[in-house]
C-alpha cells in the first residue's frame, strides 16, 4: 500500500547509529509530515495481516489506510513518551473495525468452512500455541466467531500480534485486570469448543 523511501530499516548502513524510535518519528513529524512515513512503512504490515484475518483483505485495506489517515491527522496527541505507536495505531484500527463487526464474522465463518488460505505456517504454529489448542484452522475460526466481539478482539491481539497484557490494555483502553480476564474467558470458550474434536484430553490452566 505505501512505497518505501531511500535508506530502509535493517540496510546495514553504517552512518545509521541510532533507529529512532516511534515516537521520534512522530514528534519529527510535527514539524516535518515526511518524518510520519518511517512509522507506517514500520507498523503497516503487521497492521494490515491482522485486520486482514479480521474482517477480509478488501475492508482490510480500506481500515489500514484510514488508520494511519487518522493517526497522521491525531498525532500531535500522541504521548511521546511511549516509544512504541503500535498499541495507539491498534486502538484506532479496532475502534474503526467494530464497523464491520458483521464482516468479520462472516470472515470467520469462511475460514471455518474453508481453513484459513493467507496464513503462513510460522502464523499457525505462534496462535495454536498460544491459544494451547490443536491445529484445527476451520475449527478454531468457528469457534472465535462465537466468541462476544471484545473477547475476541482480545484473544486475537494476544494469539496473532503477540501482544503484551499491557499492550492489549493501552490499546483498547480497558485495565490490564479486565484483559486477563476476558483473554482466560476467550480461551476456556474455545478450548471448549475444540474439545469434541479432540481425543478428550484435559482443558490446560488458563490465568497466567
Amino acid at each position: 500500500m505505501v512505497t518505501s523511501p531511500d535508506n530502509p530499516p535493517g540496510d546495514g548502513d553504517a552512518g545509521s547509529e541510532h533507529e529512532p524510535t516511534d515516537a521520534e518519528l512522530i514528534a519529527r513529524s510535527i514539524d516535518d509530515p515526511r518524518a510520519f512515513m518511517p512509522l507506517v512503512e514500520r507498523h503497516n504490515r503487521v497492521l494490515f495481516g491482522y485486520l486482514a484475518r479480521r474482517v477480509g483483505r478488501d475492508i482490510a485495506e480500506d481500515v489500514t489506510s484510514e488508520t494511519f489517515t487518522r493517526a497522521f491527522a491525531q498525532r500531535e496527541r500522541f504521548d511521546t513518551t511511549r516509544p512504541d505507536a503500535r498499541p495507539w495505531l491498534f486502538g484506532i484500527a479496532l475502534n474503526l473495525v467494530r464497523n464491520h463487526a458483521r464482516s468479520e464474522v462472516r470472515q470467520l465463518r469462511a475460514y471455518s468452512r474453508h481453513g484459513v488460505q493467507d496464513r503462513t505456517e510460522e502464523d499457525h504454529a505462534a496462535t495454536h500455541a498460544r491459544l494451547d489448542a490443536q491445529d484445527r484452522s476451520p475449527e478454531l475460526a468457528a469457534a472465535l466467531a462465537a466468541l462476544k466481539p471484545g473477547d475476541r478482539e482480545v484473544l486475537s491481539m494476544f494469539a496473532w500480534n503477540d501482544m503484551s497484557y499491557e499492550e492489549i490494555a493501552e490499546s483498547l483502553d480497558i485495565p490490564v485486570g479486565t484483559v486477563r480476564s476476558r483473554l482466560n474467558r476467550a480461551r476456556r470458550i474455545v478450548q471448549d469448543h475444540l474439545a469434541p474434536a479432540g481425543d478428550g484430553t484435559k482443558e490446560a490452566p488458563h490465568g497466567r
